[in-house]
């Protein structure tokens, strides 16, 4: 039986994201200006057409799921990379601290330098509009953040967890970490995040902290040649 979270994109999509989803009932995507990600729910040729719709030529989407990654005709791989999705299954160790507030519009600007320079994953200038986010503030200069992204019935998902790299080994990353999952637990929801499998740094902090492997996941960005 299929896991809610192993087609991530397209459970958000039809549920607690759907005032966000552009497409159809097969296929999906996050508009452009907030995410590239895109999912079908099945890998049938209909579903897989409509997927080929959401992009003109030259415009790549973000798949992430469990299964394998079945490209729309005339699409080709980009990039592709393997994953992990962690998730934690009961409340972490609470995390306070004077210097976390929340951010909002006017921060933008300065949350999408902090995560071009350091890279946790797809971020924009509207990140915003799909959870709230938090950060750590150095003379009123954003070091450290944290917020939500992905959402389904009973879960949310923690991202854009990064720290510039002058204040790094400071544990701000894992303070942040603990910060936000714990405002997902108060909700009664399940945090869960991703990570490339690479990325064993990351994936060791997480779940010292609490997170579990749930599943590996597929991760490709793919594109129509113009």
């Amino acid at each position: 039986m299929k896991h809610l979270l192993d087609r991530p994109v397209w459970s958000a999509l039809q549920t607690r994201h759907a005032a966000l989803a552009e497409g159809s009932r097969l296929a999906k995507r996050y508009p452009a200006s907030i995410a590239p990600f895109a999912a079908t729910e099945k890998d049938d040729d209909e579903s897989l057409r409509e997927l080929a719709e959401l992009a003109p030529p030259g415009v790549n989407l973000l798949l992430v799921k469990s299964d394998e990654i079945i490209l729309p005709a005339g699409f080709v791989t980009v990039s592709a990379a393997s994953g992990v999705q962690m998730i934690a299954d009961k409340p972490l160790q609470e995390a306070d601290d004077e210097r976390i507030e929340q951010l909002g519009e006017a921060d933008a600007a300065e949350m999408l330098a902090l995560a071009t320079l350091t890279k946790p994953g797809p971020f924009s200038l509207r990140a915003q509009s799909l959870g709230k986010f938090w950060g750590v503030k150095v003379e009123g200069r954003l070091v450290a953040m944290a917020g939500e992204r992905m959402k389904q019935p009973g879960y949310t998902e923690l991202s854009g967890v990064c720290t510039h790299p002058d204040f790094r080994g400071e544990g701000l990353g894992k303070l942040l970490s603990l910060y936000v999952a714990g405002k997902i637990f108060a909700r009664g929801e399940q945090p869960y995040l991703h990570a490339y499998a690479t990325n064993t740094g990351a994936i060791g902090l997480y779940a010292s902290i609490g997170f579990r492997l749930r599943s590996t996941m597929n991760i490709a960005v793919v594109s129509r040649p113009a």
